[in-house]
């Protein structure tokens, strides 16, 4: 039987919002629309983003751009033709998509401030879907039932990579631009700042909670793992024994020890949450690159392999790996990852549309979508208190549900 997909996008009020100022520079083709196209894109980002993209549809173009800035017609049509004509769809990127008996819902809503690069969105038991607004600095939150929207607005230069709900209903953000910790109360408003300790902590990047209430947290360019307790401020830092190991992403499992993925090595790590130790354990392929992880119920540890366009599993008892190809090849580049009753969800990020894909450990099979709005990366995906996923689209700002069966 054909795979079932259910579409539904919402679009919340328009507003303008620009970023730091970027390089002036940019090679674009000459035209008519070029001092203008330059003006308003490097208001917020480099030029080389559109130099060094594969190119899009006029309508993908139009859709990336809306994101981003409220241009009125036809301002916005020469704009669209423009890029396009200069940067038109490229082949080659198309994902592989799996058929399959599976039915899912994908819902998209695209957040309000504009060019602010949505991304690591969950949801709390409310319902209301939390999101970080990069590029904005800012904290947003939107409850898919009422429609109300709501953003907190961060230090400009906190660039806020990850974020998290603590116990009290408190919402962590890692200040990925100015080297901090921080807390939002969004009943007060109130922000709390921790600073990092040690100057060469550059750059929180993702945070998790660990069962005792420490919060642990990468440093993905520091090459630092530190340990924050909520109760007293205190920081605990931690440097990776492999250089350049660019820690990503973090977990805990059933036992307490916390896990770390390797961006920049072939390996994982586990951290005693006593002592903070680290057991590194390696993958015998060099070019392993692995941005997250996620730990079943048996405590085996899942992981995606972006380098390799691989997700693979190990088996912290016997220290066995095991891996499997994404559908879409060695390009496919698996970013985020999640499991959802001992199954294996993740996306393919380097294919345009984005895929979304499930992965079954019991029969070794794959099933995909395409994303709607898939001109983005979903760089971060959680699980919600219904088991559905909570997913994003940094570059179409969106967020979004992925729906599973019931």
């Amino acid at each position: 039987m054909r795979q079932a997909i259910i579409v539904c996008i919402g679009i919340f009020i328009l507003g303008l919002s620009f970023g730091s100022k970027a390089q002036s520079s940019s090679g674009l083709p000459a035209g008519k629309m070029q001092p203008m196209v330059e003006a308003v894109c490097s208001a917020c980002h480099g030029i080389n983003l559109i130099t060094r993209s594969t190119g899009y549809s006029p309508n993908d173009w139009r859709l990336l751009i809306t994101g981003m800035v409220d241009l009125p017609e036809p301002d916005m049509s020469r704009v669209v033709n423009y890029l396009a004509d200069n940067f038109p769809y490229t082949t080659g990127r198309e994902p592989t998509i799996v058929e399959g008996d599976y039915t899912l819902e994908i819902r998209e809503w695209r957040v309000p401030t504009l060019g602010q690069r949505p991304r690591d969105p969950f949801m709390d038991e409310q319902g209301n879907i939390w999101w970080a607004g990069m590029w904005a600095s800012l904290i947003g939150r939107f409850n898919p039932e009422t429609g109300d929207v709501q953003e907190w607005q961060l230090d400009p230069s906190a660039r806020p990579h990850s974020i998290l709900p603590d116990a009290e209903g408190n919402v962590w953000y890692t200040g990925n631009g100015n080297g901090t910790m921080g807390k939002l109360n969004p009943e007060t408003g109130e922000i709390t700042v921790y600073p990092m300790p040690d100057p060469a902590a550059r750059d929180p990047h993702t945070a998790y909670f660990a069962d005792d209430g420490m919060l642990w947290f990468t440093l993905q360019h520091s090459n630092m793992v530190g340990r924050l307790n909520p109760q007293t401020g205190e920081i605990y830092l931690i440097t990776i024994p492999t250089d350049s190991a660019r820690p990503y992403g973090i977990k805990q499992d059933s036992t307490g020890m916390i896990w770390v993925a390797y961006n920049g090595a072939n390996g994982l790590a586990q951290i005693s949450p006593d002592d903070m130790t680290v057991t590194e354990f390696k993958t015998s392929t060099p070019d392993t690159h692995i941005r997250r992880l996620a730990i079943d119920s048996n405590d085996i540890i899942w992981y995606v392999d972006s380098g390799r366009g691989y997700i693979g599993r190990l088996n912290p008892a016997t220290g066995e790996f095991s891996e499997w190809g994404s559908p879409s090849g060695s390009t496919s580049h698996p970013y985020a990852m999640e499991i959802v009753d001992d199954v294996i969800w993740y996306n393919e990020s380097g294919m345009r549309p984005d895929a979304l894909v499930r992965f079954e450990p019991q029969t070794e099979t794959f099933q995909s979508w395409a994303l709607p709005s898939g001109v983005g990366i979903i760089r971060h995906m959680r699980v919600t208190p219904d088991g559905d996923i909570a997913i994003h689209q940094s570059s179409s700002n969106t967020i979004g549900l992925a729906i599973l069966p019931e």
